[in-house]
């Protein structure tokens, strides 16, 4: 049987001889020209030289974080309809709170040789413990600097120094069709590297963050590859990795990355402040459509309409007004509201920019001082024993005038929560914005401190609220 075998061999290597079979000709056949094989070769090896260098610069995170939560065990039983009909609360026992741990996998891109990290804010947020690995397998237990999760972007910190770093590039000249690759960990998975090309620029209204602005590309970004690196094709680092758009949690062609020009700005001000500090101009905008272009006397829909001008603002300072059309800030310009959002968030307070506008169908120009945008406040729950006991207020800020569509000129605070069970549960509803407390003005939350803080437990109490465009009373009995 094994001569038969061997037999067998030998004729078909002779066979292989007789038909002219040899690896030469057989390349011949394919007829791939040599120019296309040399240049297909170079680029390669072109791509294979990029991700080498930024690799080093890719780092693997892992976040754990505590979270308590409240269960009885016996719940199931206890909280039946049925069996408490018969046996009531004498065998119900009290919720016992327990802890869990949760983990989360992410990447992160090195951008100080001294160990400054950028990563996403989802994969740090809350945690406990964060773990970095190097891609030369050294371990360092990470600290977070900042998060913004207005944008996604967290830095974190580690105790190193000699990193390899990526330069940051300019993500305002990439163009759609330029290539890209994205660097970062998926799956858990130490160093990969996915290809593609930039979809789009200037994304935005995707649901991912407050302030969007996009780069689109169809190179693979995985769960787990939050936080790695969009890099060009010199090597700089052009975004952050963020999500992907998918109906089945996988990979479908569309990815999208925070652009380096956001991520510069908001990097800067984590690592020197320690938040993110945003310009403001003071004024509600909407896009424009045929229509109101139309009825604005605009030769086309560009720019962006100013529906509403704060007052006190920079807008209002600078002249700007209702119906004025933003085409151009700070020599760049503006076609959807979300571009003038960013651009001015990403100016720093103090400074001077130079506006031009449409209006009545005449181009003008104008300089503003941007201010600081105003911080939404803490909310306060003052634990008080009296009919507002249980009720959380907040200071009111230029989102929260614009989503209750406010009058500019209403000063109160805004009810965000009341707890179950509270005097005043129903009488106020969230959204409610108290501007009096027994007759007394409220304009901020240190008003509101201040006068329930005098109220006694026994005492009725009169509030003034705003409430749906009607202003109303509420008598609220403490008895």
């Amino acid at each position: 049987m094994l001569l038969k075998r061997i037999h067998a061999l030998i004729l078909f290597a002779f066979l292989l001889v007789g038909y002219n079979l040899q690896p030469a000709a057989y390349a011949e056949e394919t007829k791939i020209p040599q120019d296309s094989v040399d240049f297909l070769t170079k680029t390669g090896q072109a791509l294979a030289d990029i991700a080498e260098a930024v690799k080093p610069a890719i780092v693997n995170i892992s976040a754990s974080r505590t979270e308590k939560i409240t269960e009885s065990p016996m719940d199931p039983f206890f909280n039946d309809p049925f069996f408490r009909r018969f046996f009531g609360d004498r065998f119900r026992h009290p919720e016992a709170p327990r802890e869990r741990k949760s983990f989360s996998l992410g990447s992160g891109v090195i951008v100080t040789s001294d160990g400054y990290i950028l990563t996403n804010t989802h994969v740090v947020r809350d945690s406990d413990k964060i773990k970095v690995l190097l891609s030369d397998k050294r371990e360092f237990t990470g600290k977070v600097v900042g998060n913004d999760p207005k944008t996604e972007i967290s830095v974190i910190k580690i105790d190193a120094k000699d990193l390899s770093t990526i330069p940051m590039g300019d993500s305002d000249k990439l163009k759609v069709g330029e290539l890209v690759l994205a660097v970062g960990n998926p799956f858990g998975l130490n160093q990969t590297v996915t290809m593609g090309i930039v979809s789009a620029v200037g994304r935005a209204n995707v649901g991912i963050a407050e302030y969007e602005d996009f780069i689109q590309t169809d190179a693979a970004i995985n769960p787990g590859n939050s936080g790695g690196a969009l890099v060009n094709v010199r090597g700089e680092l052009v975004g952050i990795n963020t999500a992907i758009f998918s109906t089945t949690g996988g990979y479908q062609g569309i990815g999208f990355a925070i652009p380096s020009s956001m991520v510069k700005v908001i990097m800067t001000s984590l690592i020197e402040k320690g938040k993110v500090i945003r310009g403001w101009l003071g004024v509600s905008i909407q896009a424009i459509t045929p229509e109101l272009a139309q009825q604005f006397k605009l030769k086309k829909d560009v720019g962006t309409l100013v529906a509403d001008v704060i007052e006190g603002s920079p807008a209002e300072k600078a002249g700007l007004m209702r119906g004025d059309v933003i085409i151009e800030f700070d020599g760049k310009e503006v076609n959807e509201p979300f571009q003038l959002r960013n651009m001015v968030a990403n100016t720093p307070p103090g400074e001077t920019r130079e506006i031009k506008i449409i209006r009545e169908g005449e181009m003008q120009t104008l300089h503003l001082t941007i201010s600081e945008l105003p911080v939404e406040t803490e909310k306060v729950s003052p634990e008080y024993q009296n009919a507002l006991t249980g009720v959380t207020v907040q200071n009111l800020t230029p989102d929260i005038y614009k989503q209750l569509q406010l009058p500019d000129k209403l000063r109160g605070v805004v009810v965000a929560n009341i707890e179950s069970g509270s005097p005043a549960e129903a009488s106020l509803l969230p959204g409610d914005v108290i501007l009096e407390i027994n007759r007394k003005a409220v304009a901020n939350t240190d008003d509101y401190k201040n006068i329930v803080s005098e109220i006694k437990p026994e005492k009725d109490i009169l509030l003034l609220i705003f409430r749906k465009g009607s202003t109303i009373f509420l008598a609220i009995s403490g008895k």
